[in-house]
């Protein structure tokens, strides 16, 4: 188990690639933390853990405000001593023209997807320090890496946390502390399923399955990924299996940072 007795907290761990993270995590060993502003949420994947034979608790967290990262940190070590694993993965996402984000948008996403990763490593660092190991890892993005029509803003906190990730595993090497990020493509989550309903499909214009099949064909792969394989990426970061990998930005996206699809079969 990769894992085991190695202590982890996870943001964002009420569903999606949180929820199917903090799950492998307590299937290989881990003691979970579950963090989540949805308290009911992030109790029942610690009871799932439980229930797979895992060891977990729970924590609501408001990742924008300070004081409870602070206070999600220190209840963890309270409970396990340690933590060797921080997860900074709640996000938030909406995709319109940037002429039409208001402020209050602007700073929300920037808030939840940036600042929220920034606090999450600012007070999980010391614990770590002091350890002389840790390793995070900080969910980014494919649109981390290269622009997307539409998602200017969200965007620009992923841009951010990529390179916050970069400086931080500079910074804090000396310390034995690892810091990498993934950066998925299209997933499968409520959270994407909730955005193109919301949406009615690619520009209004599509129906929700369409926009699904578009989302699909822009992959090399030709598929939209799933929570589980995004998982499984951060647990290996995670785990020792990487002890020599840290300032990486992992594309999980199916080959859509490689490239566009081809329209013709290199075989033709």
């Amino acid at each position: 188990m990769r894992l085991k007795d190695k202590t982890a907290i996870v943001t964002g761990a009420a569903s999606g690639i949180g929820q199917a993270t903090a799950l492998k995590f307590g299937s290989e060993g881990a003691l979970v933390m579950c963090a989540d502003m949805n308290e009911d949420g992030a109790a029942k994947t610690a009871a799932r853990i439980a229930d797979l034979g895992g060891k977990a608790a729970s924590f609501r967290v408001d990742v924008t405000k300070e004081a409870e990262v602070q206070a999600l940190v220190a209840e963890t070590v309270k409970q396990w001593d340690h933590v060797d694993v921080m997860f900074n993965n709640a996000g938030i996402e909406f995709g319109i023209p940037v002429t039409q984000v208001s402020e209050m948008q602007w700073d929300t996403l920037i808030d939840v997807n940036l600042k929220g990763v920034f606090l999450g490593c600012k007070h999980v660092l010391p614990q770590m320090a002091r350890q002389k190991s840790g390793a995070i890892v900080n969910t980014a993005s494919v649109a981390g890496l290269r622009g997307v029509a539409f998602l200017s803003t969200y965007c620009a906190s992923k841009g951010g946390v990529v390179l916050l990730t970069k400086s931080l595993a500079v910074e804090w090497a000396q310390f034995g502390v690892r810091v990498n990020a993934v950066c998925p493509g299209v997933i499968r989550t409520p959270m994407a399923d909730r955005a193109i309903q919301a949406g009615g499909g690619l520009g209004g214009a599509a129906t929700p399955e369409e926009t699904w099949a578009a989302l699909a064909a822009a992959h090399p792969l030709g598929r939209v990924g799933e929570a589980d394989e995004v998982a499984d990426a951060v647990t290996f970061l995670a785990s020792d299996q990487a002890s020599f990998i840290t300032g990486v930005a992992l594309s999980v996206d199916g080959g859509m940072e490689a490239g566009s699809p081809p329209r013709l079969s290199p075989l033709e």
